[in-house]
């Protein structure tokens, strides 16, 4: 065997040493590698996207028509016609005060007012004898038969009479006002519902004195009447998005005390101010009332709700979950051989559920919804996770 062959032996034989060395390598790479990251994946697909605000603090459920009624005098209450609950209609009569002082000047004025008349019909009478005697004293002045100073003093004692029965008829007219007055203090007494509603609360109780508020003193009402007809949503929106807001945008409200539920609403009314409440962020006080008052659920006043006013809104455009969204508005793109690639984004308008993507992806292109799970990033190696189909569509 000559040298060329012993070297060509011996090459064929590290060949083989290399070739299983390297299968071996290969193998234990196979083995060893770290499995695939299992990632929940979502597509990007067309729909609609919603520009919205929402209160920074829970809004209040509130009555179009509340009043917290007292009567315009304090007294002692003498009949309590109403319960707490009770719908009472309007002009109904709610409470009595004690008014036996008022209503006996009621009647000292009615009588006052029959003597008047009496009065005044006696003085006219005798004002209508003297001025038929002053006529006579007239003719027989011409006949003769008195002298001029007689004529005089019957036409002067007339003139007396008659005045005298004005002055009576006047008294009439001033009883007449006596007994308004006296009348008018009485309705004081008497406590009336402005409007139809529900009685919410009584503070008085029979025999109980009931005063009302002082100008710049707060009393508790007596009673506290609501018009459940009507409700709206009274709820702070911060100041940065007040200038989105324009009276008839629709809005969705949502009750903490009616689970599962949103109600439709209509701004209507924004207030004209911003709220400086020490160690609050400054807000503006936003109105939503219902378009259909919930009828199935018991809507009660004094509900915590929450609104979110769509102040914009794009049809058949791309969306992907607002979650899905990294800092630096980037997302995760699932490539073919399932490795993550850094994909940058430019975005439209967004809401807290999903984002309008006009640059950066593809109808159909699946992005990484499960940001959270260790190892998910740009490069890494994935496989996507069978999860139910509708976690995969973007919320709409």
């Amino acid at each position: 065997m000559n040298l060329s062959s012993q070297r060509k032996k011996s090459l064929r034989k590290y060949l083989i040493y290399f070739s299983l060395l390297l299968v071996l390598v290969i193998a234990v790479w196979y083995f060893m590698r770290p499995a695939p990251i299992e990632v929940q994946l979502v597509k990007v697909e067309r729909g609609e996207v919603e520009a919205m605000v929402s209160n920074t603090r829970a809004g209040t459920v509130k009555a179009c028509r509340r009043a917290k009624l007292a009567a315009p005098t304090g007294g002692q209450i003498s009949s309590l016609y109403v319960e707490k609950g009770q719908r009472v209609k309007s002009n109904q009569v709610l409470l009595e005060l004690w008014s036996e002082d008022l209503q006996a000047q009621e009647r000292l004025a009615q009588e006052q007012l029959s003597t008047a008349r009496a009065n005044a019909h006696q003085a006219c009478v005798q004002a209508d004898l003297a001025e038929k005697e002053a006529e006579r004293a007239r003719q027989l002045k011409v006949s003769g038969f008195i002298s001029a100073e007689g004529m005089d003093q019957r036409i002067s004692a007339a003139k007396v009479s008659r005045a005298g029965c004005d002055a009576s008829r006047s008294q009439i007219e001033q009883s007449k006002s006596r007994i308004s007055v006296a009348r008018a203090s009485l309705q004081r007494m008497i406590l009336r519902a402005p409007f139809d509603g529900i009685v919410a609360d009584i503070s008085g109780e029979l025999g109980e004195y009931a005063t009302p508020s002082p100008p710049g003193i707060l009393t508790i009402p007596t009673i506290d009447l609501i018009d459940d007809s009507c409700m709206y949503v009274s709820a702070p929106i911060d100041e940065v998005d007040a200038a989105n807001i324009k009276v008839g945008q629709v809005a969705r409200i949502t009750l903490d005390a009616i689970k599962g539920k949103t109600f439709t609403g209509k701004v209507k009314r924004l207030a004209p101010y911003v709220l400086e409440l020490e160690k609050q962020a400054r807000t503006v006080e936003v109105e939503v009332v219902f378009v259909e008052s919930p009828s199935e659920e018991n809507l009660l006043v004094g509900y915590s709700a929450d609104v979110e006013i769509v102040h914009a809104a794009r049809q058949n455009v791309l969306i992907i979950p607002t979650q899905t969204l990294l800092e630096g508005k980037r997302v995760l793109r699932y490539q073919s051989d399932g490795v993550l690639e850094n994909r940058t984004v430019t975005t439209g308008l967004a809401n807290w559920d999903q984002t309008e993507i006009t640059e950066g992806l593809e109808e159909g292109d699946q992005i990484v919804i499960s940001l959270d799970r260790t190892g998910v990033k740009a490069g890494a190696i994935v496989q996507p996770e069978k999860i139910n189909p509708e976690q995969t569509k973007p919320l709409q």
